[in-house]
């Protein structure tokens, strides 16, 4: 399936459970400038966010693209800092080591961005890690206003009508009888766990931690990954991904221990 086309459906599905469980539980609408807000949102959150990393991953090695996913937690950092507020330096050198160790995982993936064959799909996944960061904090500061699990629906359900009016008009996508078995498990897959419970967990972790801190999920996906691969598909773990992962959650170590250190 075309990337755009799965990222579609993906979150009209999504979106159409979710909204059908608030409108079952008779939850008001939104009102005046909050459908403003909830545009804006699926604009970034999932118009550019996951469409454009869906697709972008078509272009690019998987490896790589685990790489720059993890440029996410960074741009957090650089956009608090250019709009004047503080972050602890030690929670800014824990991010900066733990993209260190995800790069030590995927080390044989990093002379990928300079694959001319591979621009397109870079340039595609780093505009999606910047948006999710924009996303990401005009969420939290929008979320205290209205429903914030509401809004997530309707804003997967107007993304999906954007994305796939957008795979209609360029003829890029296939038709729905096409679509075989095994790519409809997948679509459920990411919609049960990808597009309702992890969407949950990071509404909710908004709600209650600094976003700096939110934000290292991204730093903690590559090595629930590579383990997944060993238990179910009998991949090797290598001693790059032992110590890179090791790496890795030294700096999450230090940015949770920063938090904490600046509640006390």
């Amino acid at each position: 399936m075309p990337g755009l086309q799965l990222a579609g459906i993906r979150q009209f599905i999504g979106g159409f459970l979710y909204v059908s469980y608030f409108l079952y539980k008779k939850t008001p609408w939104p009102k005046g400038k909050q459908w403003k807000t909830i545009f804006i949102l699926s604009i970034l959150n999932f118009v550019l966010s996951n469409g454009l990393s869906t697709w972008g991953v078509k272009y690019i090695s998987s490896g790589l693209g685990a790489i720059i996913a993890a440029i996410f937690p960074l741009w957090i950092v650089f956009i608090t800092v250019f709009r004047g507020e503080k972050i602890a330096r030690l929670a800014v050198l824990g991010l900066i080591i733990s993209f260190a160790g995800v790069c030590v995982i995927f080390y044989n993936h990093l002379g990928d961005f300079l694959n001319p064959g591979f621009r397109f799909g870079i340039f595609l996944s780093l505009l999606s890690t910047v948006t999710w960061a924009f996303g990401t904090l005009y969420t939290r500061k929008k979320a205290a206003s209205f429903n914030p699990y509401f809004s997530l629906g309707l804003q997967m359900l107007l993304s999906s009508v954007f994305i796939l009016a957008v795979t209609e008009a360029t003829g890029t996508g296939v038709t729905i009888a096409s679509i075989p078995a095994n790519s409809w498990w997948a679509i459920a897959y990411l919609v049960i766990i990808g597009s309702i419970l992890t969407f949950i967990a990071f509404i909710y972790a908004l709600q209650k931690l600094p976003p700096e801190l939110t934000s290292i999920y991204a730093y903690i996906n590559p090595i629930v990954a590579v383990l997944l691969g060993s238990l179910i598909f009998g991949e090797t773990l290598t001693m790059a991904i032992a110590m890179g992962g090791g790496v890795t959650l030294c700096g999450l170590y230090m940015v949770n221990y920063s938090m904490r250190r600046a509640k006390l």
